[in-house]
């Protein structure tokens, strides 16, 4: 039994990306991208191909600590929200496309002095990951 690649239209695509309709035909003209007409007649993208792209596209903001750590997940970003009472704070980052969000207590707040427009990095290290799929 043969399962088939998973394929993206181009405004699918374009989506999962960040980028214009116009911007991902662009790079399926110069040949940075691979497309094919599904069974509609629709341009479409193999979802492997677009992962790699996505890869290699991708870009992290440099990391505002650095200093050595055993967690992979690090996501450098501003602040954009606190909401905070006497012993708990929600703190909102926004990394890039990601919005994180991280529950601390109200003392940690303060002692790291953060406030909407501060520069953070969100360090995630988890057991559990929840892989979720569309279908």
């Amino acid at each position: 039994m043969l399962v088939a690649m998973p394929t993206f239209r181009v405004a699918e695509a374009a989506v999962l990306l960040g980028v214009s309709d116009d911007t991902l035909r662009r790079w399926v003209d110069q040949g940075a991208l691979t497309a094919a007409k599904d069974s509609s007649g629709r341009l479409v993208v193999q979802g492997s191909e677009l992962a790699q792209l996505a890869k290699a596209q991708s870009t992290a903001a440099p990391d505002a600590v650095q200093r050595g750590s055993s967690a992979r997940n690090r996501f450098t970003g501003l602040v954009t929200d606190i909401v905070m009472d006497t012993v708990m704070a929600q703190v909102e980052l926004q990394c890039g496309p990601f919005r994180v969000v991280s529950l601390m207590s109200s003392e940690a707040v303060r002692e790291l002095k953060l406030e909407p427009g501060s520069l953070a990095t969100a360090v995630v290290k988890a057991t559990t990951v929840i892989i979720e799929t569309p279908h």
